[in-house]
């Protein structure tokens, strides 16, 4: 895989290296296959993520935010000795995973839900009102130019 050199950037931007160190380490991570999931835009500032989930249930799946990061966790319960099931073929495979997302600042999950093998998590990006666009007045005297020529 290619990597970008950033190095220019750092000559004329302030406070972007966040992000530049965030590109780097999302080049190197390998792409996770397991389980399938798709990220889509539901609106101006919102965003689904679908995770498909078969065979695990409420129990069997942490969902965790902590700062910018989202974590999805599903594990599924040992089986005991006298519930021992004799699979011919096994084609769901209903391993362990582990999902992790990095969330622009202030998007947050609003919800998850779970329904036909699908688990469903609702994230909106939310600025705060001192974040958000304002107009400025401007303020000043209304006394007119009027013509001063100096004789």
């Amino acid at each position: 895989m290619q990597t970008i050199d950033f190095s220019p950037f750092y000559r004329s931007t302030v406070g972007f290296d966040r992000l530049f160190n965030r590109l780097d380490t999302l080049g190197t991570q390998e792409a996770k296959s397991y389980p399938p999931y798709n990220i889509e835009r539901t609106g101006e500032d919102t965003y689904r993520i679908s995770i498909a989930v078969a065979g695990f249930s409420n129990g069997d799946i942490a969902i965790e935010t902590k700062e910018n990061s989202l974590v999805v966790k599903g594990a599924k319960p040992a089986e005991t000795a006298d519930s021992k099931r004799e699979f011919l073929h096994r084609g769901i495979a209903e391993r362990a995973f582990e999902l992790r997302f990095q969330l622009a600042d202030y998007v947050e999950v609003n919800g998850a839900t779970l329904e036909n093998g699908l688990l469903h998590l609702e994230l909106k990006r939310e600025l705060p009102e001192s974040k958000k666009p304002r107009t400025i007045a401007i303020n000043g005297s209304a006394a007119t130019i009027e013509d001063k020529s100096v004789n």
